[in-house]
C-alpha cells in the first residue's frame, strides 16, 4: 500500500515562482488515497472525548463529514459569509490580501459541547483560527484540531498554540 504522501501531487512555482502548491485534489481521485487519508485523520482522534465535529468550507466538509459519520457525531459547517440561511455568528480574518468572513448557524454549537474541528491544510491558519472563536463564542470547547496537511513555514501552528493541533503530513516549506 501507498503512503499517504505518495497519494499528494506537487505542483511547482504555482502561484507564483518559488511556491510548491500541495495538491489534495489528487488524494480525492484515488479511491484509496481518500480512504487513507479518512482513516488517517480519524486515528487522530482516537481516545478524544468530543461531541461535535466542525469542518471549514469547502474541503473541511470532505474530510469532516466521513469522520463524523464513522463515529457518529453532527457536523457542523463552517462557510463563507452568506452562505448559510438562519441567523448566524460571524468572524472575520486576515488573507494574504485583504480579509474574509466565515460563518456559523448561531444554533450550531451549544454551550459546552466539545467539538473537533477538521480541515485539510494549515498554512497560515487564519481560517481555523476564526472557526476556533466562533465556536467558543457559541460556548463550545475546541477539543482537537485535525489537519490532513501542513505547511510549517507558514508557522500557522502559532496562532493555534493553545490548542491540541495534529497533521497527518507535514511539509517544512511554504
Amino acid at each position: 500500500m501507498k503512503k499517504i504522501e505518495e497519494y499528494v501531487r506537487s505542483i511547482p512555482d504555482f502561484p507564483e515562482p518559488g511556491i510548491i502548491f500541495r495538491d489534495v485534489t489528487s488524494i480525492l481521485q484515488d479511491a484509496q488515497g481518500l480512504k487513507l487519508a479518512i482513516d488517517l485523520m480519524q486515528e487522530k482522534l482516537a481516545g478524544v472525548d468530543f461531541d461535535v465535529v466542525a469542518g471549514t468550507e469547502s474541503r473541511g466538509f470532505i474530510f469532516g463529514v466521513p469522520i463524523a459519520y464513522n463515529l457518529n457525531k453532527p457536523f457542523v459547517p463552517v462557510r463563507k459569509k452568506g452562505k448559510l440561511p438562519c441567523e448566524t455568528v460571524s468572524m472575520e480574518y486576515a488573507l494574504e490580501y485583504g480579509t474574509a468572513q466565515i460563518e456559523m448557524h448561531k444554533d450550531a454549537i451549544r454551550p459546552g459541547q466539545k467539538v473537533v474541528v477538521i480541515d485539510d491544510l494549515i498554512a497560515t491558519g487564519g481560517t481555523v483560527e476564526a472557526a476556533v472563536k466562533l465556536i467558543e463564542k457559541l460556548g463550545g470547547e475546541v477539543v482537537k484540531i485535525v489537519f490532513l496537511m501542513e505547511l510549517a513555514g507558514l508557522k500557522g501552528r502559532e496562532k493555534l498554540a493553545k490548542y491540541d493541533v495534529e497533521s497527518v503530513i507535514c511539509y517544512e516549506g511554504k
